[in-house]
């Protein structure tokens, strides 16, 4: 740009004004000589009040702290007071009241005010120096006389600092403000030609600079609401000229700027609300300043109601990070939000956000719930342990066999046999572990299929019965307790099969003598119950829920006897749940255990659709 000419400068708009400041000054000077003139006569005024309450006072003082021997003839302490208010206090130009610490009026030297000596004054004023012990003044303008008064009150102490009267004064300012009217008067002849021509030129120069000015500071503000459309008219070259061009410079170049911010925002807040990951943002302190759905949901929190707290609050930290800075060096962390009723895992990945000094500006925390990947994880290592410790016993029992008979065991008739049975079902055990093993790997993997078919259930658990009870113990017995009805289902008959040997064989081997096995159906409204109970020793409360885990046992050492291998009703669970049904235990220690499940009815509207 061109440099600008003086006649065209801002600088001779200056120059102008300064000159009409000068006009403007005289007027200052003459209005601040009729304040400070105001002020001095007003002080003089007040000064020459205060002297003579001063005198007041110290009289006063001597009749407060007089001693009185309540003789006949001596004066009062009112009419002590009294004598010494109108000897002092007669002047026109001031109203004097004196009252005791208990704001009684004691005497006065306003005649108007008479009546009220002995009597309780209750003003404010004169209470509060009264209880404080300080003196104060002010000037307030008497509504009723239209006069300006000044007021006082001081407190009379005796020689220990107590409180035992107070001197209130009112002296009208009125005379002052007569004089310093006259005055006034003078200066305002001569200011008001001056005001008017000084304002008149003002507004001209003001509104020839102020104008360009004004849009500026308009479009500032419409620019801070992010509009950018508008732009400043330019009215001339001069400095307000080029400031003007620049700053539509300005707003062109923010508009770009702001579009691409908003832009880039947009993308941001898209990519947080859209992640499956919660994302914290957390400035140095920890506090935090953004927190996304996924996180609020994950950790159960209102992200809006979560500005401000304390990360390390908001996760649950406290107790494992004392100090917010040590996250930097933790990197990663399972953090468990279990409860009683359920199991909730997150993990949790710090990072920090450093300016170009590396200072530490905040930190960013993404969580993600590995709550299945945890189980999973432990689920695989109990599996493995249990796997290895069902296997480890068989097979330790088949070595010391093979290893006896390979010493020379087998040439002995009599144990070789045994020795050989033993190692038998011992494989044969782990032939069956491996097979149950095998057919809930399966399950897991839903690699398989039922065959459903409709099929009286009533009818179909008669022939189980009659098959089991040809093979059952003597000592052993079977009661049924089924509905004289046809109940129709839809199962998959060998998997079913499969759970009723399951829970039919748990209930003969845990039978006592003598024991009693009843078996019932019972029909409820969309489904049929099937129940097996059995006079066994029964199972603990607590364990009730466990027996459907894969190789847990009640009673390990018997089972393993029997031959069993920890998975049968972990199986019959799994088939149970693929024919959407339920299976659960009751029992009582010592009085039996009763295993039960559900099938739910084909139903008209099921049969027709087929």
């Amino acid at each position: 740009m061109h440099k600008v000419g003086f006649f065209r400068s801002i600088q001779l708009k200056f120059i102008i004004i300064y000159i009409l400041l000068l006009l403007v000054t005289v007027q200052v000077i003459g209005s601040y000589f009729g304040k400070e003139l105001e002020e001095e006569m007003r002080e003089s005024h007040e000064q020459s009040v205060n002297d003579r309450i001063e005198v007041l006072s110290l009289y006063l003082h001597d009749v407060f702290n007089k001693e009185r021997t309540g003789e006949e003839g001596e004066p009062s302490l009112a009419e002590e007071v009294q004598g010494t208010v109108s000897d002092i206090g007669n002047n026109n130009n001031w109203s004097v009241i004196v009252v005791n610490n208990q704001n009684r009026v004691l005497a006065t030297n306003d005649i108007t005010k008479r009546e009220n000596v002995g009597k309780k004054l209750n003003m404010d004023f004169i209470t509060r120096v009264s209880v404080v012990g300080n003196e104060r003044w002010d000037r307030v303008y008497d509504a009723q006389t239209k006069n300006r008064i000044y007021i006082k009150a001081v407190p009379i102490k005796d020689d220990d600092d107590d409180v035992l009267g107070v001197i209130y004064v009112e002296s009208s300012l009125e005379r002052v403000y007569d004089q310093l009217e006259n005055v006034s008067e003078k200066f305002l002849q001569g200011s008001i030609i001056a005001i008017i021509i000084s304002a008149f030129i003002g507004i001209l120069v003001a509104r020839m600079i102020t104008k360009p000015i004004k849009e500026m500071r308009r479009q500032a503000l419409t620019m801070a609401k992010g509009d950018f459309s508008q732009k400043v008219n330019v009215y001339g070259t001069d400095e307000v000229g080029q400031l003007a061009q620049t700053f539509n410079d300005l707003n062109d170049r923010l508009r770009l700027s702001y579009a691409r911010t908003e832009e880039e925002t947009r993308k941001l807040n898209s990519v947080l609300e859209n992640m499956s990951d919660g994302v914290i943002a957390t400035d140095e302190t920890g506090a935090v300043t953004l927190m996304n759905e996924a996180a609020g949901k994950l950790i159960g929190q209102n992200p809006e109601e979560s500005h401000g707290k304390f990360l390390l609050d908001v996760l649950n930290l406290d107790e494992k990070v004392v100090d917010i800075t040590d996250l930097q060096d933790s990197g990663t962390m399972i953090i468990d939000f279990s409860d009683d009723e359920s199991i909730f895992m997150i993990r949790a990945n710090f990072s920090t956000v450093t300016d170009e000094e590396d200072a530490i500006t905040g930190f960013i925390t993404v969580i993600s719930d590995v709550t299945e990947q945890e189980k999973l994880e432990q689920d695989r290592k109990e599996f493995v342990s249990d796997v290895s410790h069902e296997l480890r016993t068989p097979l330790t029992t088949m070595r010391s066999y093979i290893e006896a008979l390979t010493d020379g065991a087998w040439q002995n008739k009599d144990i070789a046999p045994k020795f050989l049975e033993v190692t038998q079902n011992e494989t044969e055990r782990m032939i069956r572990m491996v097979n149950d093993l095998l057919q809930l790997s399966r399950m897991d993997t839903k690699d398989y299929t039922l065959q459903q078919e409709r099929i009286d259930f009533v009818t179909y658990f008669h022939h189980i019965i009659d098959r089991l009870e040809m093979n059952i113990p003597e000592h052993i017995t079977f009661q049924r307790d089924l509905p004289n009805e046809k109940l129709p289902v839809l199962m998959d008959q060998d998997k079913i099969t499969q759970v009723l040997d399951n829970i039919i064989s748990n209930g003969i081997k845990y039978s006592p003598e003598g024991g009693r096995i009843t078996l019932r159906v019972t029909k409820q409204r969309y489904r049929i119950v099937i129940a097996v109970e059995d006079q066994g020793m029964g199972i603990a409360y607590d364990k009730l829920d466990k027996i459907f885990d894969r190789f847990y046992r009640t009673d390990k050492a018997r089972t393993r006897k029997l031959g069993g291998t920890g998975l049968g009703l972990a199986i019959s669970k799994e088939i149970v749940e693929a024919h959407h049904g339920k299976i659960w235990a009751t029992s009582k220690e010592g009085k039996g255990t009763t295993i039960s499940f559900t099938l739910p009815l084909v139903g008209k509207k099921r049969r027709f659709t087929r």
